[in-house]
């Protein structure tokens, strides 16, 4: 079984995290990057970093410090069963690629059918014309912020 209980008792001994988050979608062709704000509790796309043979560092480096969170949020694709994956597995190693270069606290956050929402929010943003198809990989970014806001919404 997966250490979710590790993220519930990170959050429990942080009940005044207060500030900016940033929140990522794991892949191994493309992160999505989402910011978001504890006071107001809401999460926006923000960016796409690309993966080579690992993350772009220099991309990632400079969001941080251009929005100083006071937490980052990883999604952990877990099986339908609930157990971890190679995925997953890669997602903790990612969130503490993280930790180990920012100094800043990770959580993991269960991301089951996040890229399912958002390519959904992607058809309904085309149908309204905000979106175009080339903007496809902006999907990884919408599944950062579904990731966000399920995490913020299951902490406050």
């Amino acid at each position: 079984m997966i250490e979710l209980a590790y993220c519930t008792n990170m959050r429990a001994s942080n009940p005044r995290l207060s500030g900016t988050l940033l929140s990522f979608d794991f892949g191994h062709r493309r992160i999505g990057v989402a910011v978001g704000q504890t006071l107001t509790g809401t999460a926006s796309a923000l960016a796409v970093v690309p993966v080579a043979k690992e993350p772009d560092w220099r991309a990632i480096s400079e969001i941080v410090k251009e929005w100083k969170p006071v937490a980052l949020i990883v999604g952990l694709p877990l099986g339908a069963d609930g157990e971890e994956t190679d995925m997953s597995r890669d997602a903790r190693r990612f969130g503490t690629g993280l930790e180990d270069r920012f100094n800043i606290v990770v959580f993991f956050e269960d991301e089951r059918l996040t890229s399912f929402s958002a390519g959904q929010r992607f058809v309904e943003a085309r149908a309204r014309g905000s979106m175009r198809r080339k903007d496809a990989a902006q999907k990884d970014a919408m599944a950062a912020q579904i990731i966000l806001e399920n995490w913020l919404q299951s902490v406050h």
